[in-house]
């Protein structure tokens, strides 16, 4: 089988409000693999962002334990998980969420310049990176002077640039034509063919036809099938 990207044991999240407590994921055991695109669906405040921000290592568990690769979050401090996230796991937005002030090449460039890269180096490996996705003609172009489709397709480009293994989704296509959205999802099934593990979050329909497996959750917790009528 498979190499695992990423895995939850036992994992769920609460939050403290007053005297109530919110639990915004159940105790949960599942695992991701390289190779595979998963998706995450299900309804509006169901858990589903939770236990993205669990896998993308953006909150703590309140109970179980989180795994990266070897990596157990759990005994990280704040600076060392934010070292994991910058190396090992890449980001893709339904906003985009590319830096206004930042041309397309610089946006793409700028997590290698945060570990430290040097600019001659990251522009190097920045520009092939954006000739694997057409849009060399477009590199000196702010976000804003780029279609939805454009934008989504650098964002993916900077989430690859410093090769993680694990890449998360948060509605990639919720903003993009029915175009736009084929190519974004043909490019992160080519990248799971690459030996990645990819985690798509989506009320979209139209991908489920890409999905190597469908985890759904509701008031919490995950299973691996649900009532068609609740996709």
């Amino acid at each position: 089988m498979s190499e695992i990207a990423a895995r939850l044991e036992a994992a769920g999240k609460e939050y403290k409000t007053g005297e109530s407590t919110i639990v915004a994921l159940q105790p949960t055991t599942t695992e991701f693999r390289k190779g595979e695109i998963t998706l995450i669906v299900g309804p509006s405040g169901s858990g589903k962002t939770t236990l993205l921000s669990l896998l993308g290592c953006v909150i703590y568990p309140t109970m179980g334990k989180v795994w990266v690769g070897d990596t157990r979050v759990n005994d990280l401090p704040e600076r060392e998980l934010a070292q994991l996230r910058l190396r090992q796991i890449g980001f893709v937005f339904q906003g985009f969420n590319l830096l206004a002030p930042l041309n397309a090449l610089e946006n793409v460039m700028h997590p290698l310049l945060l570990q430290g890269v040097s600019r001659h180096d990251a522009r190097k490996q920045a520009m092939e990176l954006v000739r694997t996705f057409g849009m060399e003609e477009r590199i000196h172009n702010l976000p804003r002077n780029l279609s939805g489709g454009q934008q989504q397709r650098i964002a993916i480009a900077r989430s690859l640039i410093t090769d993680p293994q694990l890449i998360l989704c948060d509605e990639p296509t919720a903003s993009l034509d029915h175009n736009s959205a084929r190519m974004v999802m043909e490019m992160l099934s080519q990248l799971s063919l690459e030996n990645r593990a990819v985690i798509v979050v989506t009320h979209d329909v139209r991908l489920k036809k890409y999905a190597d497996r469908t985890i759904y959750v509701s008031e919490g917790m995950i299973s691996d099938t649900a009532i068609e009528e609740e996709f």
